[in-house]
């Protein structure tokens, strides 16, 4: 399954270096009512692979460069945000990732986490990612065997996952993908995840507009894979279930408030698969941004298959959206 077009912004076009910010953090109370809980920082827009149905990547842009990067994690701090994901691309092209790791945690972010295809996963990479403070780090496996749609699958990431197992004193999670392999296979990278004591999770592929595209079989899958899980694969509303039985599972999105998604410019946007309806740079970012965001209705919300703007919008799921607050958003 290919992953529809968008207009992801040209890779070359960093914003332009400025100072740290100096404002002071944002006050505790302003986070608790509208502060992001997670940011994903793209480090890069390279990636050593081409998945058929990723939208998120190129094979020729350079490295967002460190200083950039630290000044967007001084400001993700000074908006208090409670964790920061490197991501891109793929994270462990950029030369200076575990130099990133270090500075979330000098700077006292809480939970630093990463995304990767996990192919360039050695040992020493291990060590220098645990010397850093790594927390959290997220691998997707698409199936057991490469395809025409992909090669991110166990047969591939074996090794390397039993050395994250062996080696990693961070939390890694696997998350099982259904759409993109057999969907059999899904139940075996469950069930290889389970056995060498990683953490098993499931995600469905979604296109590039974030909506859930799914035939008869892989429901299936996602159903066999939900009962191996237990507990653990029944989450807090169950919204992909939701969008199974009945194609919606609308929520309040505080995308732009509670999640943010720092582009390789330096942008914020709604997330990944919405790069068109929204767009402000976080250096500009501010309580007023954060306000507005928090109350602004996302028009994509209804059949959104994002689990990361899904997962930090739940604990505002009671509160109201649409007040005068909200304006037309800005676009980039």
């Amino acid at each position: 399954m290919k992953a529809m077009e968008v207009n992801v912004p040209a890779p070359s076009q960093h914003a332009p270096l400025v100072a740290p910010p100096s404002a002071p953090p944002l006050p505790r109370a302003a986070w608790l009512r509208h502060g992001p809980f997670l940011a994903h920082l793209v480090v890069t827009r390279r990636c050593n692979l081409s998945c058929a149905y990723c939208n998120e990547y190129d094979r020729t842009s350079s490295p967002v460069p460190r200083e950039a990067l630290e000044q967007r994690l001084a400001k993700l701090r000074q908006l208090r945000t409670w964790m920061v994901c490197l991501t891109g691309g793929e994270p462990t092209l950029h030369p200076d990732l575990v130099r990133l790791v270090a500075r979330m945690k000098e700077l006292g972010i809480r939970r630093r986490q990463m995304i990767t295809n996990g192919y360039r996963m050695t040992r020493r990479l291990v060590e220098e990612l645990n010397g850093a403070g790594l927390t959290d780090l997220q691998i997707s496996v698409d199936g057991v065997r490469p395809n025409s749609t992909t090669v991110k699958v166990l047969d591939r990431l074996r090794g390397r996952l039993e050395l994250l197992a062996a080696a990693a004193r961070f939390r890694v999670v696997v998350s099982a993908v259904v759409g993109s392999a057999p969907p059999s296979e899904a139940l075996e990278v469950v069930r290889f995840t389970q056995r060498v004591g990683l953490t098993p999770r499931i995600i469905l592929l979604h296109d590039g507009s974030g909506q859930l595209r799914l035939g008869p079989d892989e429901l299936a899958a996602f159903a066999e894979v939900k009962r191996l899980l237990g507990r653990r694969g029944r989450e807090s509303a169950d919204y992909r279930q939701r969008l199974i039985d009945g194609g919606a599972a609308p929520f309040r999105c505080r995308a732009g408030a509670r999640y943010l998604y720092v582009d390789e410019r330096g942008d914020v946007r709604w997330c990944s698969q919405t790069p068109a309806l929204f767009s402000k740079p976080l250096a500009e970012y501010g309580l007023d941004d954060l306000t507005r965001q928090f109350d602004t209705p996302k028009p994509c919300a209804v059949g959104c298959t994002v689990g990361c703007a899904r997962s930090a919008s739940a604990y505002d799921g009671w509160r109201p959206q649409g007040s005068r607050q909200a304006t037309t958003p800005d676009r980039g």
